[in-house]
Formats: C-alpha cells, structure tokens, sequence
C-alpha cells in the first residue's frame, strides 16, 4: 500500500477543497494516485469536491482593449508577487499597455510580445525589467488572448482587475454585450455550447454519473436514465448557451440571445493565477470560441517568478470571495444577490467546513447590514 504523505493530503484538499479525512481516504482507496482520488472524491462528494478547481494560486491583474472599431480585442494576465503591487498605477499602466499592444500588433506568443516597442521606445521587457527594479518584485507576463471578432467586441474585468471577459457578439445592443460578459465572469462557462466540451471531459462526467448512479441499485434501464440526465444537466452548467441568464435564472443565454436576435461567436475569460501550480507552472488560458480567437501563454517554473496567493487575505475565488463578487456583481446589475449565490449551487460549498461557513455568516451579517435589512 502506498504511503500517503500529508504533503499529498495537502494538495488534493487544495484541488478539491474537500475535508481532510475524505482526503486522505480517498488518496488511500487509490493508492496514492492524486487523479483518481479527485475521480472518488467527485463520486462521493459530488460537485463540492471540484470548488476548488480554479483556485488563485498568484498575484497579479487581468487587462483588457477593444480597438476604436470595436473589432479586436485583448485580454493579458500580469503576475506579480504581492496584491500591493497589484494595486500599484505604473504596473497596472504596464498591463494596459500590453493589452493594448497585443490588440494592435497580435504578437505569436509572450517572447514575441516582450519585444515589441512600447510608445516610449523601449521594448516590452525592457520595460518590464525597470518597473521590477523601480519597484523591487518579481513581474511576469501570463498569458494573453486576441480576439477578430465577428461581430463586435464587449469587455468586462472586475473589479481589483482580477478576472477578465472578452465576448464577440453580433446583434443585439451594448447592454446585451456588457451583460453577456459579466454573465460569463459569474457563471465561468467552459464552453460555448455542449458540442464544443472536449469528449474526454464530457466521458469523464459520464463515468462520474454512472458510479454515483449505481450506488442507488436502481434497475439498468433506470441508471442509465440517471447517468443521461446527469450529464446533460452538467453541459447546461458549463456551457454559456446553456447556463441560466444571471439577471433571469428562467431565462437561459441561448434564449436571450433567440429573443434578441443576437448570437456569440466566441468569448475568452482569464481569472489571475487560474490553473497554476506553483512548483510546477503550467498554465493555461481559457479561451472559447468558433472565430479567430487566440491565446498564448508562457511557461517556465512559476516559483521562479510567481508567488502563491495568502488564503487570509484574499480567498477570491474561494467561498468569501466569491460571495463578495456575487454582492458586487448583484449591484452592477440591480439584481438580489442572493439569487445569484442560488444560481451558483453555494450551498453545499457553504457546508465544506467550520471555518468556511464562519467566514460566510459573517460577510451575510455585514451584507445584509450595509443594505439596511
């Protein structure tokens, strides 16, 4: 039997969020093989133990730029090593301006960007190299995504630049658009429709379902029922023209579009520090879309130039932070947030542990106190 380590016990909990024990039971029943204790975790916990799928494991900032048409735009992740410099102007400067250059010049990937000529003539990593020796850390350039869109682009980064939306919609007015990007900033669907979700993710779900399903000694015929409507309900989840419309749960985003005679043609979201791993670096850029829509990412040891994020003090997109972006979004769009903690099936990641619902009471008592209730 392998020998299971807290350090593997430490880092299924910080994939999954689940509780410790059903940690190192599940890394037991498996051997010690991290993938397919997430697989019984999933079995066993359902979709609490994916909470922690897109956990922010840097600092940094998201940019974004439309061109004046409104044809091209860009996305750029930034990463630094402290939410303080984060905040500072000349290194949220120092992103626009890579946002903006990318929209102009749609480089092939990071190297290329590094050496294109900012407006004061330096390049890029030049720039880069004295905003790190002006401020004393630790910068880097993520990733970046362009869009050619079809249609026209909107954008949306939140607030604390933290995540960023880019959605290539044509039809429909500027609301619309505006409100199709922060639908997908709160709602982060994975694809734009269900044909669109990679098989193996999808075969994945299925497998989930099937195991789950033949725990209830249901009749096969009735199991397979489970397991279908398991995984449809999953791809309306994940899916932008699935998912229910955040200003109207009865309403889902394929409708709305119908009912505007709109469509999406594709969308690109980055949340800062989503699916990296410090020790190991591997990133990625969440980009989706039937058009010319592109994204590139660096690589290279991520200790080396990213570090990891204090849980204390910021927990977005953990449960508080998570909460809190839902109040905010619930204001920008006029809409209850609680309905939106709804939309988003919080309940059975409210009950992840003690310290997690402590957190969440105290931001609903303060929440509920701010808006005189």
């Amino acid at each position: 039997m392998a020998e299971i380590s807290a350090g593997m016990v430490k880092e299924l909990r910080e994939k999954t969020d689940a509780p410790m024990m059903e940690c190192k039971k599940a890394l037991t029943e498996a051997g010690g093989d991290l993938n397919r204790a997430e697989e019984i975790l999933r079995i066993k916990l359902g979709n609490r133990a994916t909470k922690a799928a897109t956990r922010v494991t840097a600092e940094g900032v998201v940019a974004a730029h439309i061109s004046p048409d409104g044809k091209t735009g860009a996305l750029v992740e930034v990463n630094c090593e402290t939410d303080f410099v984060a905040k500072n102007t000349e290194f949220l400067a120092f992103a626009g301006t890579l946002a903006e250059l990318v929209t102009v010049h749609s480089p092939t990937d990071v190297t290329a960007l590094s050496g294109l000529a900012t407006r004061s003539g330096t390049t890029v990593e030049d720039a880069r190299r004295t905003l790190v020796g002006k401020i004393g850390e630790n910068m880097t350039i993520r990733r970046f995504a362009r869009i050619a869109a079809k249609g026209r682009v909107a954008a949306y980064v939140h607030g604390g630049a933290r995540i960023g939306v880019l959605v290539d919609v044509a039809g429909g007015d500027d609301a619309l658009a505006k409100d199709l990007a922060m639908h997908i900033a709160a709602s982060r669907p994975v694809a734009l429709s269900p044909s669109e979700v990679p098989a193996a993710v999808v075969q994945k779900e299925r497998d989930i379902a099937a195991a789950k399903a033949a725990e209830s000694g249901k009749p096969a015929t009735i199991v397979e029922k489970m397991v279908e409507g398991s995984v449809q309900k999953f791809l309306k989840e994940v899916t932008l023209l699935g998912q229910p419309f955040v200003k109207n749960d009865k309403q889902s985003v394929g409708e709305l579009l119908k009912s505007k005679g709109a469509s999406v043609a594709g969308f690109a979201l980055f949340v800062v520090g989503e699916g990296q791993r410090v020790h190991h670096g591997r990133q990625h850029a969440h980009v989706i879309g039937r058009g010319p829509v592109h994204a590139h990412g660096a690589t290279g040891h991520a200790a080396e130039d990213v570090a990891a994020a204090d849980d204390q003090a910021d927990l977005e997109p953990g449960v508080l932070g998570r909460l809190h972006f839902l109040g905010e979004l619930g204001d920008e769009f006029g809409v209850d947030p609680g309905l939106l903690v709804a939309h988003q099936h919080f309940a059975g990641e409210l009950e992840q542990d003690a310290l997690e619902r402590r957190q969440a009471h105290r931001f609903a008592r303060s929440f509920k106190g701010s808006r005189g209730l």
